[in-house]
Protein backbone atom coordinates (compact mmCIF):
# COMPACT_ATOMS: atom_id res chain seq x y z
CA UNK A 1 0.00 0.00 0.00
CA UNK A 2 1.33 3.29 -1.52
CA UNK A 3 1.68 5.88 1.52
CA UNK A 4 0.99 9.60 0.81
CA UNK A 5 1.43 12.35 4.53
CA UNK A 6 -1.09 14.84 4.85
CA UNK A 7 0.46 18.08 5.24
CA UNK A 8 -2.15 19.71 7.83
CA UNK A 9 -2.64 19.45 11.27
CA UNK A 10 -6.59 20.24 10.85
CA UNK A 11 -7.82 17.28 12.93
CA UNK A 12 -11.43 18.03 11.10
CA UNK A 13 -9.45 18.18 7.23
CA UNK A 14 -7.96 15.18 8.27
CA UNK A 15 -10.80 13.21 8.86
CA UNK A 16 -12.39 14.50 5.50
CA UNK A 17 -9.66 13.60 3.96
CA UNK A 18 -9.27 10.06 5.48
CA UNK A 19 -13.44 9.57 4.83
CA UNK A 20 -13.14 10.70 1.12
CA UNK A 21 -9.80 8.35 0.28
CA UNK A 22 -11.24 4.90 1.88
CA UNK A 23 -11.48 2.56 0.17
CA UNK A 24 -8.91 3.64 -2.46
CA UNK A 25 -5.45 2.01 -1.54
CA UNK A 26 -3.72 5.00 0.09
CA UNK A 27 -2.11 4.81 3.45
CA UNK A 28 -2.56 8.13 5.01
CA UNK A 29 -0.21 9.13 7.30
CA UNK A 30 -0.11 12.66 9.23
CA UNK A 31 2.19 14.93 10.58
CA UNK A 32 1.54 13.26 14.10
CA UNK A 33 3.60 10.69 12.81
CA UNK A 34 6.54 13.17 11.93
CA UNK A 35 6.82 15.25 15.40
CA UNK A 36 10.32 16.52 14.36
CA UNK A 37 8.71 17.85 11.62
CA UNK A 38 9.25 21.54 11.64
CA UNK A 39 5.93 24.32 10.86
CA UNK A 40 5.77 25.89 8.16
CA UNK A 41 4.52 30.11 7.84
CA UNK A 42 2.03 29.76 6.10
CA UNK A 43 2.23 33.57 4.19
CA UNK A 44 1.56 33.06 0.84
CA UNK A 45 -0.89 35.74 -1.24
CA UNK A 46 -2.59 32.68 -2.91
CA UNK A 47 -3.89 29.27 -1.74
CA UNK A 48 -1.40 27.58 -4.37
CA UNK A 49 1.73 29.43 -2.81
CA UNK A 50 0.57 27.82 0.80
CA UNK A 51 -0.18 24.61 -0.62
CA UNK A 52 2.97 24.33 -2.51
CA UNK A 53 5.32 25.70 0.20
CA UNK A 54 3.60 23.31 2.93
CA UNK A 55 3.91 20.11 0.25
CA UNK A 56 7.00 20.82 -0.15
CA UNK A 57 8.17 21.43 2.87
CA UNK A 58 6.41 17.99 4.41
CA UNK A 59 7.66 16.06 1.34
CA UNK A 60 11.48 17.22 1.46
CA UNK A 61 11.50 16.24 5.48
CA UNK A 62 9.57 12.79 5.80
CA UNK A 63 10.93 11.40 2.41
CA UNK A 64 7.70 10.52 1.44
CA UNK A 65 4.80 11.92 -0.95
CA UNK A 66 2.86 14.76 0.66
CA UNK A 67 -0.35 16.02 0.14
CA UNK A 68 -1.54 19.96 1.84
CA UNK A 69 -4.74 21.64 0.66
CA UNK A 70 -4.69 25.46 1.45
CA UNK A 71 -8.59 26.51 0.94
CA UNK A 72 -10.80 29.59 1.88
CA UNK A 73 -13.96 31.35 1.46
CA UNK A 74 -14.01 33.88 -1.20
CA UNK A 75 -17.06 36.33 -1.20
CA UNK A 76 -18.00 38.69 -4.07
CA UNK A 77 -19.22 41.82 -2.08
CA UNK A 78 -16.29 41.33 -0.03
CA UNK A 79 -13.84 41.32 -3.31
CA UNK A 80 -12.82 38.17 -2.29
CA UNK A 81 -12.36 38.07 1.16
CA UNK A 82 -11.52 36.43 3.88
CA UNK A 83 -9.70 34.30 1.08
CA UNK A 84 -6.18 33.25 2.19
CA UNK A 85 -6.86 34.36 5.39
CA UNK A 86 -10.23 32.19 6.00
CA UNK A 87 -8.84 31.31 9.15
CA UNK A 88 -7.50 34.30 10.60
CA UNK A 89 -10.60 36.88 8.97
CA UNK A 90 -11.40 37.31 13.19
CA UNK A 91 -7.88 38.48 14.07
CA UNK A 92 -5.14 36.39 15.80
CA UNK A 93 -7.21 34.27 18.50
CA UNK A 94 -10.00 33.72 15.77
CA UNK A 95 -12.51 30.36 15.75
CA UNK A 96 -14.76 29.10 13.69
CA UNK A 97 -17.21 30.68 15.69
CA UNK A 98 -15.66 34.16 15.73
CA UNK A 99 -14.83 34.16 11.60
CA UNK A 100 -18.26 33.42 10.98
CA UNK A 101 -19.81 36.29 13.14
CA UNK A 102 -17.63 38.67 11.47
CA UNK A 103 -18.60 37.44 8.19
CA UNK A 104 -22.00 37.76 9.25
CA UNK A 105 -21.85 41.41 10.46
CA UNK A 106 -19.77 42.52 7.47
CA UNK A 107 -22.56 41.68 4.93
CA UNK A 108 -25.33 42.40 6.97
CA UNK A 109 -26.58 44.98 5.13
CA UNK A 110 -26.70 43.03 1.62
CA UNK A 111 -29.41 41.33 -0.07
CA UNK A 112 -29.70 37.74 -1.24
CA UNK A 113 -28.44 38.86 -4.92
CA UNK A 114 -25.40 39.71 -3.47
CA UNK A 115 -24.04 37.48 -1.20
CA UNK A 116 -22.73 35.18 -3.42
CA UNK A 117 -19.33 33.20 -2.88
CA UNK A 118 -17.44 30.57 -3.08
CA UNK A 119 -15.16 27.78 -1.60
CA UNK A 120 -11.64 27.63 -3.22
CA UNK A 121 -9.12 24.45 -2.86
CA UNK A 122 -5.98 24.37 -3.83
CA UNK A 123 -4.19 20.67 -3.57
CA UNK A 124 -0.26 20.32 -4.00
CA UNK A 125 0.54 16.97 -4.56
CA UNK A 126 5.23 17.06 -3.64
CA UNK A 127 7.61 14.06 -4.03
CA UNK A 128 10.86 13.92 -2.11
CA UNK A 129 12.80 14.53 -5.90
CA UNK A 130 10.87 17.91 -5.90
CA UNK A 131 8.37 17.12 -8.53
CA UNK A 132 5.20 18.57 -7.28
CA UNK A 133 1.48 18.63 -9.27
CA UNK A 134 -1.50 20.69 -8.62
CA UNK A 135 -5.23 20.64 -7.94
CA UNK A 136 -8.22 23.18 -7.59
CA UNK A 137 -12.16 22.41 -6.61
CA UNK A 138 -14.75 24.81 -6.19
CA UNK A 139 -17.90 25.08 -4.78
CA UNK A 140 -20.41 28.02 -5.96
CA UNK A 141 -23.13 29.18 -3.36
CA UNK A 142 -24.55 32.34 -1.24
CA UNK A 143 -24.01 32.99 2.09
CA UNK A 144 -26.72 32.53 4.93
CA UNK A 145 -28.29 35.45 7.07
CA UNK A 146 -27.90 32.94 10.03
CA UNK A 147 -25.96 29.85 10.72
CA UNK A 148 -27.86 26.75 10.43
CA UNK A 149 -26.75 22.77 11.35
CA UNK A 150 -24.27 20.97 13.11
CA UNK A 151 -21.95 19.39 11.20
CA UNK A 152 -18.81 20.69 9.39
CA UNK A 153 -16.67 23.32 10.39
CA UNK A 154 -15.46 26.82 9.41
CA UNK A 155 -18.02 28.40 6.94
CA UNK A 156 -20.15 25.54 6.66
CA UNK A 157 -22.98 26.48 8.79
CA UNK A 158 -23.25 29.94 6.65
CA UNK A 159 -22.78 28.15 2.75
CA UNK A 160 -25.37 27.41 1.08
CA UNK A 161 -24.07 25.90 -1.96
CA UNK A 162 -25.32 26.22 -5.46
CA UNK A 163 -28.86 25.03 -6.28
CA UNK A 164 -29.07 23.47 -2.43
CA UNK A 165 -32.03 24.64 0.36
CA UNK A 166 -29.31 23.59 3.34
CA UNK A 167 -26.37 24.82 4.16
CA UNK A 168 -22.82 22.25 4.17
CA UNK A 169 -23.76 22.26 7.87
CA UNK A 170 -26.76 20.78 7.44
CA UNK A 171 -25.60 18.14 5.00
CA UNK A 172 -24.23 14.78 6.40
CA UNK A 173 -20.79 13.98 5.31
CA UNK A 174 -21.30 12.18 2.21
CA UNK A 175 -23.43 14.63 0.68
CA UNK A 176 -21.13 17.43 1.76
CA UNK A 177 -17.89 15.64 -0.25
CA UNK A 178 -19.87 15.17 -3.47
CA UNK A 179 -20.60 18.89 -3.07
CA UNK A 180 -17.45 20.32 -1.84
CA UNK A 181 -14.60 22.24 -3.06
CA UNK A 182 -12.22 19.87 -0.80
CA UNK A 183 -13.80 16.61 -2.22
CA UNK A 184 -13.79 17.88 -6.25
CA UNK A 185 -9.84 18.32 -5.80
CA UNK A 186 -9.32 15.07 -3.66
CA UNK A 187 -10.80 13.40 -6.24
CA UNK A 188 -9.14 14.76 -9.28
CA UNK A 189 -5.83 13.92 -6.93
CA UNK A 190 -6.98 10.59 -6.88
CA UNK A 191 -7.57 9.93 -10.46
CA UNK A 192 -3.94 11.37 -11.28
CA UNK A 193 -2.38 8.71 -8.80
CA UNK A 194 -4.73 5.92 -10.11
CA UNK A 195 -3.46 6.91 -13.75
CA UNK A 196 -0.41 6.97 -13.14
CA UNK A 197 -0.34 3.69 -10.56
CA UNK A 198 0.38 4.80 -7.58
CA UNK A 199 -2.18 2.92 -6.45
CA UNK A 200 -4.89 0.67 -7.75
CA UNK A 201 -7.86 1.06 -9.21
CA UNK A 202 -11.18 -0.22 -7.22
Amino acid sequence: MREIVLATRNKKKIEEFKRITKDTGVALLTLDDFPGCPEVIEDGVTFEENAEKKAKSVAAYTGKAALADDSGLEVNALNGAPGVRSARFAGKNADDEKNVKKLLFEMRSLGPDKRGARFVCCMVLAFPDGIIHKFFGYAEGIIATEPKGIYGFGYDPVFYPEGHRRTFAEMPDEEKDALSHRGKALRQVYEFLRTRNFIGSH
